[in-house]
């Protein structure tokens, strides 16, 4: 139902700062959280930081607190994860994600829609 593409992906140095884009197309009207999620090799996908599109309240890892924010554009279908002084142990895969439940958001598999995924590469 939902479509997403992600963009802003790169590689920088530690310290350094990316802002990723997830742009959302089809039907869109039953979407309850959005959120971005990522996954390194070897490990397990993990979520990084969410949205409640009704209220619009963020929710965070305790790894990124401080570091990143999310945020979305409603007119523009755009959610964005603006991430600041990134470490190496930031590098992943990173994945938007939309769901339509109410619970569990920390879980991927609340969420029906996923993007392809973008690269972001920290070195020291």
């Amino acid at each position: 139902q939902v479509q997403l593409v992600e963009s802003g992906g790169g590689s920088v140095q530690a310290r350094g700062s990316l802002r990723l884009s997830c742009v959302a197309s089809g039907d869109t009207r039953y979407t309850k959280y959005m959120g971005w999620f990522r996954q390194a090799p070897g490990k397990e996908r993990e979520g990084v930081a969410i949205i409640s599109i009704r209220t619009g309240n963020p929710f965070y890892a305790d790894s990124v607190k401080g570091r990143f924010t999310i945020s979305e554009d409603k007119a523009k279908n755009t959610v964005y994860l603006q991430m600041n002084s990134l470490q190496p142990e930031d590098t992943a895969m990173y994945y938007c994600a939309a769901g339509d439940g109410f619970t569990g958001i920390w879980s991927p598999r609340m969420y029906n829609a996923w993007g392809q995924g973008t690269q972001v590469t920290v070195s020291s």
